[in-house]
């Protein structure tokens, strides 16, 4: 298995299931950021959220997004694929009604016509697992691996 494929799984290992990340957004040259719960999937984010919101609204002109929790970082571009009843959303929406299940329902109303999922393509990132950093690069399915321990005083 080579570094790519090894960060691949070790993504899915960490990020797909509820995980909450700080999500950046640029409006205007001036960033703006926000807690979101996400699930990761074939090299995307997705968060559940509302078309009226400022980070959807900023995602309309602006599309790159941020995203970082604790030592994890990710870039990449954010767009809104539209209500979960769409045809097209049809896989992970249920997907993500698993992943949120707590709270998906008592806090989404898909009768609401601005309900919507943005799903954030993932460019670049690092994270870690068990002593191991990796530094990928989704576009050119690229990874570097190296030992990593964390130093809380960096």
């Amino acid at each position: 298995m080579n570094a790519y494929e090894k960060a691949m799984e070790v993504m899915k290992e960490l990020f797909a299931e509820d995980c909450q990340f700080s999500m950046a957004t640029v409006k205007d040259n001036v960033p703006s950021v926000r807690v979101v719960d996400t699930f990761y999937e074939d090299n995307s984010f997705y968060v559940v959220t509302y078309s009226k919101t400022q980070k959807v609204q900023e995602l309309k002109n602006n599309s790159p997004v941020a995203l970082c929790n604790e030592f994890y970082r990710f870039s990449g571009n954010g767009y809104n694929i539209g209500h979960p009843l769409l045809t097209e959303n049809k896989e992970i929406r249920e997907k993500l009604i698993k992943v949120f299940e707590p709270w998906y329902f008592a806090h989404n109303n898909e009768n609401d016509e601005d309900m919507c999922y943005v799903r954030i393509e993932l460019n670049e990132g690092f994270f870690y697992k068990d002593g191991v950093g990796y530094k990928v690069n989704f576009k050119t399915k690229e990874a570097k691996q190296f030992p990593f321990d964390i130093d809380p005083v960096l």
